[in-house]
């Protein structure tokens, strides 16, 4: 079983370090749009082109859907192993990048037929350029690491190309709770402007190893809402409601915080002020459903719960008509399919 540990870098590492990681974050989302380009162009060179009128009568022509084939990863390795930005990245981290894109159109391939027999209810879109001058994650393998046990540091390999322009080795803080065998591969996770390290590790529990005998007979009913963010109910008579407003309290904040930075300017401004309100904001949103989860968790394994049900309905949210205002307080950040899922790997691990 692999887990994530993530940890903020932003304050944590010198300046020299930050540019360090800004850049090979820059690369690795430059590598991936060249690797898309080649993957496109191969394909529109070869697809076929449906012709037709539109209904107002104007002539019409656009390519068929059809799976892409360029989409293989020695050809687009074949076609980028001198690139600028491969070369800047080192061969192990670019070619994580090279996969990552080639998993994305393998995805999109997967989709086309589900999509022609009716299974979708959207059109698949077919992977498309990241940002101009945009970050993206960059993935290192865990033989690429170095960890310094007396500080706790984590040593960044880089490529020999970047080398001469870096004085010095890159350092990172470590994480902990695991060591250093453990580590399947570390991500530079560029987020709203801030710089993260996720470490994946291994974590040896691939069963459940909850030592409680839990009662399948019985179940805990769980109803999403607004105010009331969680109203459960279990077969035992047991009830208790999660308030929600607290929640919305801090997301309406932020709404208008954001409205009045960004009055009179264009919709798609964006600053370092905007960037950190909506880091803080997601950062509070992620913890209270990290905290919910594990407390609704720990009540079935308390109770001996064998079972939650999680109430869902597909398509309540984007075809709700309760008026303006109740709409739009239904768009918020905690939205329950978070806690559904982060609630079903808690469920999953069954950790005591």
């Amino acid at each position: 079983m692999y887990r994530t540990q993530q940890i903020r870098l932003t304050d944590s590492i010198p300046d020299n370090v930050r540019d360090v990681l800004v850049l090979l974050c820059e690369n690795a989302s430059s590598l991936a749009n060249c690797a898309i380009f080649e993957i496109r162009q191969k394909h529109f060179e070869a697809c076929e082109r449906n012709e037709f009128f539109d209904k107002d009568g104007f002539f019409r022509s656009e390519f068929k859907m059809s799976k892409v084939k360029s989409a293989s990863y020695p050809v687009v390795w074949e076609a980028l192993k001198d690139n600028p930005h491969y070369k800047t990245l080192g061969g192990q981290q670019a070619q994580q990048i090279i996969k990552s894109v080639i998993e994305a159109f393998t995805s999109y391939n997967k989709l086309l037929p589900l999509f022609f027999k009716g299974d979708l209810n959207g059109k698949p879109k077919m992977p498309n350029y990241r940002k101009k001058r945009g970050l993206s994650i960059v993935s290192i393998p865990a033989q690429a690491l170095k960890f310094d046990i007396e500080t706790g540091c984590c040593r960044i390999p880089i490529s020999r190309e970047l080398s001469s322009d870096v004085n010095g080795d890159i350092w990172i803080p470590g994480g902990s709770s695991f060591k250093p065998y453990q580590i399947v591969e570390l991500r530079i996770l560029p987020r709203n402007r801030e710089l993260y390290a996720e470490y994946v590790y291994e974590d040896g529990n691939d069963g459940a190893t909850c030592l409680l005998a839990l009662d399948h007979t019985q179940a805990l009913g769980i109803d999403p809402g607004v105010d009331n963010w969680l109203s459960v109910v279990s077969t035992l008579g047991e009830s208790f409601i999660i308030d929600g407003r607290k929640l919305k309290s801090i997301n309406q904040r932020y709404n208008r915080a954001v409205a009045k930075i960004k009055e009179g300017k264009d919709q798609k401004y964006w600053d370092d002020q905007l960037a950190k309100l909506t880091e803080e904001r997601n950062r509070t949103m992620r913890d209270a459903v990290n905290k919910t989860a594990r407390f609704v968790v720990n009540h079935c394994l308390e109770h001996r719960i064998g079972n939650v049900i999680f109430g869902w309905g597909q398509g309540v949210k984007s075809e709700v008509n309760l008026g303006s205002r109740t709409n739009q307080n239904l768009y918020t950040p905690q939205r329950p399919q978070r806690i559904r899922d982060k609630g079903f790997i808690l469920c999953r691990d069954s950790i005591t």
